[in-house]
């Protein structure tokens, strides 16, 4: 049985919209930041990186929202979301005056890590063009009802950019809950993004007020208590060790809050190493709860992007397999899985490998 109720892919011109930020990743590589030479351009962001896993590893139509800078640095990120596949004329572009006192395009610095050094992540992103997006920016209603949308994707990063990006996330989500297009957001807690705006409590006070429009709520054991004050009981969050019990335990106190949750899922990631994580997933709907296969011991090259791998493959079962909760949990898992043996932010699986993981393929060569 379906647990949401999407638009027909016939009276919609895209599967999904994502909306958010796109920053460009710079990676050392096997470095670290403080004493590279070279760097590693890609494209990434949040709520990006879900529409760019949902056509490059599972042939969807997306596109995304967003704004950019006209200048060298906004023309390589476009070139990047092009060669993704992604649809690229949602995007805003704002005039540069030539050193980005008004508006600029987003940069991240991001090290992969490597046993004990945990991942380290350091953005440039004030006065962004994406942060500066207004609500009015965007014809929603053309979007969602003229070009039709069959869901719409956004989350807690884009809403801590700035005052504008929080509102611009209401108008849209707002838009899309008129015309019948399902809305999932990942809660994706980052403390830096907060701490100068009024910190957790700030970071409460939007995510709480947005939660009202959500279908699809996605996060973590720590963003659930961050963003939504959920204690989740018996869990160390700064340790990772959410579990399908403890998940089971909040759940309760989640959805009388917010009885608009057709679905709620989230990662289960137990930290041994910064390569070596215990990884599964588990998600909600109704009275019903549908577990991953857990992967204990997942080997990890860039963890960077795995939750929203998680997301795309959780997505895409809800959209394209009928529905089905266990179904979906188990695309969101193994997709996120394969996406951390890859570096950069986003997937490079495609939708044979993920099913093949899925059926218990192991890692012998092919030939």
């Amino acid at each position: 049985m379906s647990v949401v109720t999407p638009r027909p892919a016939a009276e919609c011109r895209f599967d999904l919209v994502s909306l958010g930020e796109v920053m460009l990743r710079l990676d050392p590589g096997e470095g670290r930041v403080r004493t590279a030479r070279t760097f590693r351009a890609s494209e990434g962001g949040g709520e990006y990186n879900v529409a760019r896993g949902l056509r490059r590893c599972f042939g969807l139509r997306t596109a995304v929202v967003t704004a950019f800078a006209d200048n060298e640095v906004g023309r390589l990120l476009e070139d990047l979301v092009l060669t993704g596949g992604v649809d690229t004329s949602l995007i805003t572009w704002m005039p540069y005056d030539g050193i980005g006192r008004e508006v600029r395009n987003g940069l991240n610095f991001t090290e992969r890590g490597f046993g004990v050094r945990g991942a380290v992540g350091t953005s440039d992103r004030g006065h962004s063009a994406a942060s500066r997006l207004a609500p009015d920016d965007v014809d929603w209603d053309h979007l969602f009802g003229t070009l039709g949308v069959r869901w719409l994707h956004t989350g807690g990063i884009y809403a801590a950019l700035s005052e504008t990006a929080a509102r611009t996330a209401e108008a849209a989500m707002t838009a899309a809950r008129r015309h019948g297009t399902l809305v999932s957001y990942d809660l994706n807690y980052r403390p830096s993004l907060w701490k100068a705006v009024g910190g957790q409590d700030r970071a409460r006070e939007v995510n709480r007020r947005l939660a009202r429009l959500v279908d699809v709520m996605i996060g973590n054991e720590e963003d659930f208590t961050a963003c939504l004050g959920f204690e989740v009981p018996d869990t160390d969050i700064h340790a990772g060790a959410l579990d399908a019990g403890n998940f089971k335990a909040m759940i309760t106190d989640v959805v009388r809050a917010y009885p608009n949750f057709a679905v709620v899922a989230t990662t289960l990631r137990g930290v041994r190493s910064a390569t070596v994580n215990d990884w599964g997933a588990v998600a909600w709907a109704g009275d019903a709860f549908a577990e991953a296969t857990h992967r204990p011991g997942l080997e990890i090259l860039d963890r960077v992007g795995g939750g929203d791998s998680f997301a795309s493959g959780l997505i895409y079962g809800l959209l394209e397999r009928g529905g089905d909760l266990a179904l979906a949990v188990e695309y969101g898992a193994a997709h996120g899985a394969l996406a951390m043996t890859t570096p950069g932010d986003t997937s490079m699986a495609s939708r044979a490998e993920v099913e093949a993981l899925m059926r218990g393929a192991g890692a012998r060569v092919q030939r």
